[in-house]
């Protein structure tokens, strides 16, 4: 394989400029031509292709957002836009396409593999780690560690007005951000999508903590539950203390990317391009039990992510 091109397709994701990095250097050391799609899949559809160079990925390891920008496409859902997209490939001479996206991107790819014929691999790049086949993705950690950051920083305010603060953190259908942001900043309750919450007993467990002498409290909120305001409303309505809510938002997308994620970005795309070179296909690249791998890029999308309940349990010992 002597062409290949690559895109970042769907929300952007602290590490992408860092995997762009490892696509275009790997390579470009076996020899091989890069494009790089802009504007993801509806940049694919409109030809809209750069040639990339060594030069072209300088200076962007430690920069979050995607160089080659990123955008939803609903049209890589019909049938014209997907042949629209495979005829840009064909008339590029492009032999190979490596996406950096979530579960949305990867169907994507899985459509131009199964039904077209073009070898794909697909790359994770989500903060929502709500990919079933790998343990972590792309830019999960630098989300975490951001979320991390500003929760240190409301505990040192409410610890002072003795107050709770409700946090609502990203995550519409998979609580991981959440529980691991929870977990690492001490918070007393966390709330997500996976579990049903009981508010007697969230209630009970803030009263808990106040009788073993903390003065402040905090809850961490997955939004595919409800949004922080809604919940704080919740709270305060049956309980005397002072309850405040905090979105963080889209600063969790943002931001230069963790050790972590840059060494994801670097095996992930190291990766993919080598089962490109072989002339290997269809699959998407992981990691688990910290080793790199890949898998069929069809049994990948197909799997059902599983939530943690052991750590959930953990923060259940130890929140209080």
């Amino acid at each position: 394989m002597k062409r290949i091109a690559l895109l970042t397709s769907g929300g952007d994701a602290p590490g992408m400029n860092a995997c762009i990095r490892a696509v275009v250097r790997t390579a470009l050391y076996y020899g091989m031509d890069v494009y790089g799609i802009e504007r993801g899949y509806q940049g694919l559809i409109d030809d809209q292709m750069v040639h990339m160079e060594m030069r072209s990925v300088s200076d962007i390891v430690q920069r979050g957002g995607t160089k080659l920008r990123t955008a939803r496409c609903l049209d890589m859902l019909t049938k014209d836009g997907q042949k629209r997209a495979v005829a840009t490939l064909d008339k590029r001479g492009i032999e190979g396409l490596v996406v950096i996206g979530g579960d949305g991107s990867f169907r994507g790819a899985k459509t131009l593999s199964e039904n077209y014929g073009i070898p794909t691999i697909g790359i994770p790049g989500t903060i929502d780690n709500d990919l079933a086949y790998t343990d972590y993705t792309l830019g999960f950690d630098t989300a975490v560690n951001t979320n991390l950051d500003i929760i240190n920083k409301l505990r040192d305010t409410m610890t002072s007005h003795e107050r709770i603060s409700v946090v609502e953190v990203m995550g519409r259908h998979c609580g991981d951000i959440a529980l691991y942001s929870g977990i690492a900043s001490g918070a007393e309750i966390i709330v997500v999508p996976e579990i049903d919450y009981d508010m007697e007993d969230i209630v009970m467990r803030i009263n808990r903590s106040r009788a073993n002498g903390k003065h402040s409290n905090i809850i961490v909120v997955a939004e595919g539950v409800c949004t922080g305001d809604e919940f704080a409303r919740k709270v305060q309505s049956i309980t005397t203390y002072s309850v405040r809510a905090t979105c963080i938002g889209h600063i969790q997308r943002g931001g230069s990317p963790s050790m972590s994620d840059r060494m994801l970005a670097a095996q992930f795309g190291n990766k993919a391009v080598r089962l490109l070179r072989d002339g290997i296909g269809n699959r998407v690249v992981g990691i688990h039990k910290n080793e790199i791998f890949d898998m069929d890029i069809i049994e990948a999308v197909n799997m059902k992510k599983k939530f943690n309940y052991e750590l959930y349990e953990t923060l259940q010992m130890i929140s209080y």
